[in-house]
């Protein structure tokens, strides 16, 4: 159930970053100002992307890739070490870098000092996260 849930809860996830990415680089390469709807889209994805992150911890543990097979085993299989140990950094830092954003963008004044952070981590994390997306499993 927490796999189905993880994978589910990615598509809201990805969504939002798309949205919130695109629309921090629209305003800001726009100089257009922001306004409170440009805050709920930072917020709800810094939500939803936490949640996610939550529940891929959940699954990480549950799935116990390190009990059976020794470090070398898991990382000598390229489709073991993607699941266990690259995807899980990957999102940590997507993660990451969606929370150093959305901080950055708080303390600032103006709109394009707002736009300007949620642009650049909110773009390195849709990236990060594009990435490490398992492609295959996904359609």
């Amino acid at each position: 159930m927490i796999k189905m849930l993880h994978s589910y809860w990615a598509y809201l996830v990805f969504l939002m970053m798309i949205i919130a990415t695109a629309n921090a680089l629209i305003k800001f390469i726009g100089k257009k100002e922001y306004d409170p709807k440009d805050f709920r889209i930072a917020l709800f994805t810094l939500i939803v992307s936490h949640i996610q992150l939550l529940i891929g911890i959940v699954l990480w543990f549950s799935q116990d890739y390190f009990g059976e097979n020794s470090v070398k085993e898991v990382m000598g299989n390229s489709a073991l070490r993607s699941n266990a140990v690259e995807h899980p950094i990957a999102m940590i830092l997507a993660v990451v870098f969606i929370t150093i954003g959305y901080s950055k963008h708080k303390k600032k004044l103006t709109s394009a000092g707002k736009l300007k952070p949620l642009a650049l981590f909110y773009t390195l994390a849709l990236v990060l996260v594009l990435a490490k997306i398992p492609w295959n499993t996904w359609f």
